[in-house]
Formats: C-alpha cells, sequence, structure tokens
C-alpha cells in the first residue's frame, strides 16, 4: 500500500460519508481535516437508516466498536392489511441502526482535533499540485486532496455544473420516531420484530425498529421509525408545506419541530384513515413529525483534478433502495482503494475511480426511480416482489 504521509487531504463535509473518507485517507497516512458547515455537532440529525455491509464495513475490520453493539436487526418482513391482518411475511435478517449513533461512533474514531465546525465551504481553485479551499468564515486552506462530501446542496456540484437540477419525485418522505413503549402491545408484537410495510393507493410506508436516543437498544430502549411517502405535487401545494415556522421556504427538509400544525394533523387523520392500524399509531403518536422532499439527483462528474465528490454530493438517491449511506461509504472505500494502489499520483487514483461509481449511482438512481412509481403511481408494490429489496448493488445486493 503506498503512503501519503507528509499529505493533506480535505474533506468538505462532516457527515457519515465525509468521517468515513476522513477515517480511511489517515489510515493511507494522509493528515486529514474535516470542515463541517454547521455550528455543532450533528447529534440529532436524521432518523433510522438501514445498515448494508458497505456501511458496516469500518466497524468490522477498523473500529473498536462492533456494529452488533450499534444496532438492531428484524429477521422477517412483514406486509400489514388494513386491519393489521398479515397479508405477507418471509424471513429476511435486516440490520438497522440511527444516524446519530453510527455519526457519533464514527466521530469517536476519528476525534474533533481536526473536526472543524461552523465552516462554509462557499469556493475553490485548484492547480496541478493543490486544491485551495475559500470559507465564508474569511478561513482559506490548501490541500493536496479534496473529497467533497457535503450533500446534496453540495458547493462543488454547484461550482462544477452550474445547471445541474435536482429532479423532484412528485412526493416527500414523513419521518418520525416513537419509542416503543409508547405504542400499544399489539403494535409493538406486528412492529418490532420485522421490516414492516403498509401499502395504500399512491401510497406506502416503511418501519422499523431503531436504537434509543441514548443508543439503547435491548427489548423497551428502542425507537420505532419510519418513512411515510406521500405525493405532493409541485408548485404552490409543495412550496407550501415546506414553509417552516419561521417562514422560511425549506426546499430540501422542515426539521422536527418546525412543521406547521395544519400539516401534522392532516397527517395524522391521513394516518387513520389510510394505514394498518399499527402503522397509524405510530404515525399518530409522532411528537414531532418532519418531512424530506424526495428528489433524483445526477452528476456527469465525481473527479475533476485532486477533488472527488462522493455521497450525496454526487447521487442523491430516493430512499427506497436503503442505499444512501452505503454508497457514500463505498464511494468512500473505492477511492481509498485507487489511492492505495496509485503510486502516490492523486489525479490517476481519482480518474481510475471514478467510471465505476458513475455507473454505481446512476444504476441506482434508476432502480430506485421505479421502485418509486411501482408505489406512488403505478400501484405495483407487490408484497414479496424481490424487486423491491433493498440493496446497493441490486435487489437484495
Amino acid at each position: 500500500m503506498n503512503s501519503y504521509t507528509g499529505l493533506r487531504a480535505a474533506v468538505v463535509g462532516g457527515s457519515i460519508g465525509g468521517l468515513t473518507s476522513a477515517l480511511l485517507l489517515r489510515e493511507l497516512g494522509f493528515t486529514v481535516d474535516i470542515y463541517e458547515r454547521t455550528p455543532s455537532l450533528l447529534e440529532n440529525r436524521g432518523g433510522g437508516i438501514v445498515l448494508q455491509p458497505t456501511t458496516m464495513k469500518w466497524f468490522g475490520e477498523r473500529s473498536a466498536r462492533r456494529i452488533e453493539e450499534l444496532s438492531t436487526v428484524t429477521r422477517r418482513v412483514r406486509h400489514l392489511g388494513q386491519g393489521n391482518e398479515v397479508l405477507h411475511e418471509e424471513p429476511a435478517e435486516c440490520r438497522y441502526s440511527s444516524w446519530g449513533t453510527i455519526y457519533r461512533a464514527l466521530l469517536d474514531d476519528f476525534g474533533t482535533d481536526r473536526y472543524h465546525l461552523g465552516e462554509f465551504c462557499a469556493g475553490f481553485d485548484q492547480d496541478a499540485d493543490t486544491v485551495t479551499l475559500r470559507f465564508v468564515s474569511g478561513r482559506i486552506e490548501t490541500a493536496d486532496l479534496v473529497v467533497f462530501a457535503d450533500g446534496i446542496t453540495s458547493t462543488a456540484r454547484k461550482r462544477l455544473f452550474p445547471d445541474l437540477q435536482r429532479e423532484y419525485s412528485g412526493y416527500v418522505g414523513w419521518r418520525g420516531t416513537v419509542p416503543e413503549n409508547e405504542v400499544s402491545e399489539t403494535t409493538r408484537g406486528l412492529l418490532c420484530e420485522a421490516l414492516t410495510y403498509s401499502v395504500a393507493r399512491d401510497t406506502h410506508i416503511v418501519l422499523y425498529p431503531i436504537p434509543g436516543l441514548d443508543g439503547g437498544i435491548a427489548e423497551g430502549q428502542r425507537l420505532l421509525n419510519y418513512v411515510w411517502y406521500r405525493n405532493v405535487p409541485a408548485g404552490p401545494q409543495l412550496d407550501e408545506l415546506t414553509t417552516d415556522l419561521r417562514g422560511f421556504e425549506c426546499p430540501v427538509s422542515v426539521h422536527p419541530g418546525q412543521v406547521q400544525q395544519q400539516f401534522v394533523d392532516e397527517l395524522r387523520a391521513a394516518a387513520v384513515e389510510l394505514l394498518a392500524p399499527a402503522a397509524a399509531e405510530t404515525v399518530t403518536r409522532t411528537q414531532q413529525p418532519y418531512l424530506q422532499v424526495v428528489f433524483d439527483t445526477r452528476i456527469p462528474a465525481m473527479a475533476e483534478g485532486r477533488i472527488a465528490i462522493i455521497g450525496d454530493a454526487a447521487f442523491a438517491a430516493r430512499p427506497h433502495a436503503a442505499a444512501g449511506t452505503a454508497k457514500a461509504a463505498d464511494d468512500a472505500w473505492t477511492l481509498y482503494e485507487h489511492l492505495s494502489t496509485a503510486s502516490g499520483d492523486i489525479p490517476i487514483a481519482l480518474k481510475r475511480w471514478e467510471p465505476a461509481q458513475l455507473q454505481l449511482g446512476n444504476q441506482l438512481i434508476d432502480r430506485v426511480g421505479q421502485m418509486g412509481h411501482r408505489s406512488q403511481v403505478a400501484n405495483t408494490w407487490t408484497p414479496g416482489d424481490p424487486d423491491l429489496r433493498f440493496g446497493l448493488y441490486g435487489p437484495g445486493i
């Protein structure tokens, strides 16, 4: 393996993908700094995530933390009918965590000495040898390699491809969590031991248990987590829905506690009307549901000189394949592998890394688009169909 000792890497974006990339670059010998735009640690961002193998790889191979300490598991997939009857059930092991649990574990491994908060990168330049980053704080940094892992509003994507636009899917994902001991015994029995779906016309919800707010994974300590996909036409209706309590339009997501009460009330009423009672109870007992606008985002290139763009900064995929964090981790791991065999030539490593990741990103966007169409438009989301399984590389893979 090549050593990059004495060289500097900068990672823009301190989320799960950025942390994974930074940890792996440090293993190669780089001195690594992370620049995160938010002024405080990202403790409470996001809800549950499905853990696919590439997401868990760091904990299986490099970390002192074991994934079993950080996650919950179910061993069946279940579809519920309008009366809580089981329409379909099959064996399938899935492992889950919360976004915050994985983030904290990765940050513990990286440390905070070189994790810089409140630093928004607004521009950059590069020459043959270095990249120069400019931050709104006035900070200027140079590095031999820069990885942009700064999400769907990525500075690199905007600066390199200013004409690219997000493509709205036609629906939003409502999200929320409820402590398992705050729902009925019937609901706990149906939802706590399975990956569970409730499907209605032009909509579906998926639910699963995740670690509690303190990371607890024992029975009684977990949270029930869900994503409920609901169609909303583009235009004034979507604009009003995504206007938060401050009066600001939030085109990507409206955070917990910031959704207008009229929409929370409508969500709860619709849950009772449309969903299986166990799913409806979970939604109606959620204190602060929040929503994410579901987009397709593609990028024509992920490497430019000494700059790499990974994760949602490159391809933002609808959540149906549960592959968002997995794609970011895969980008980081494959970049690590190409750098390790590149004889120290960073631009060559990035160019060799790029084609397969572009192909993977485009394939994922195509597949989740088809999955979303089946549930939200065509109404062919059929219980037990293997094409609907989670997976980064393909259904169930």
